[in-house]
């Protein structure tokens, strides 16, 4: 019997967030054909990614996905402890970043969006990649590593800045940006969904800000990656 794949997010209050993860699990189902696709949330919404995996039928196997771009408290403890007293074999797999398929998305968004890069006279554009924040230093290093794909698919520097929990925020970050004489600023919005931090980087004082990624194909196909690569 093939592994059930169970997709959980964080959750949120947002009706256009809940649409877009929804929108990313519809065309996970659609790339895994044959496959059950099951969605959970760690916080807001329900079902819980407890739930969810104690109902898988007992002695079926079952893969969690995170759809959370980094490592963090959710991935550590809920859904390690949903795994952990899973009635059959269940695995969790790492959270969609760091991956070169989200750093090639949102360099096509900055692109859309009027990034020149190589284009522009050197310093007169800066991008600031935009995640929503962790108390975890783990995540803290998964940006990072991101920061690092970003800038070597648009050839120029990528700063950070975070909406909450540890690191530089935001708004310093993009002010920082300026102050190296950066005429535009741009805010790469790293963050799945429309919600609470969406706004948070919307409203932190970049020129341009890029939309979140979902429910792009992009991060569908890395949701699919991650559950061959646990088959494996």
């Amino acid at each position: 019997m093939t592994p059930v794949l169970i997709a959980c997010s964080h959750g949120t209050s947002s009706l256009e967030g809940r649409a877009a993860i929804a929108g990313v699990v519809s065309r996970v189902r659609e790339m895994l054909p044959g496959v059950e696709v099951e969605e959970a949330f760690v916080d807001v919404q329900e079902p819980e990614i407890d739930t969810v995996v104690a109902g898988v039928p007992p002695g079926a196997a079952s893969v969690v996905v995170p759809l959370l771009l980094s490592t963090g408290f959710h991935t550590r403890v809920d859904i390690a402890r949903a795994v952990a007293a899973a009635p059959g074999p269940c695995v969790a797999t790492p959270a969609l970043g760091p991956h070169d398929l989200l750093a090639g998305l949102l360099a096509e968004r900055l692109r859309a969006a009027g990034l020149a890069a190589g284009d522009a006279a050197p310093g007169d554009e800066a991008v600031v990649l935009a995640a929503a924040g962790s108390s975890d230093p783990a995540a803290e290093v998964d940006v990072m590593a991101m920061a690092e794909l970003l800038t070597a698919h648009l050839g120029m520097p990528v700063s950070v800045g975070f909406a909450a929990g540890a690191g530089i925020r935001i708004g310093v970050a993009v002010e920082a940006a300026r102050a190296t004489g950066a005429t535009r600023v741009f805010a790469a919005s790293y963050v799945l969904a429309p919600g609470h931090f969406a706004g948070v980087i919307a409203n932190a004082g970049a020129d341009i800000v890029t939309e979140p990624l979902a429910p792009d194909d992009a991060v569908a196909a890395v949701v699919v990656e991650r559950y061959r690569a646990a088959l494996r």
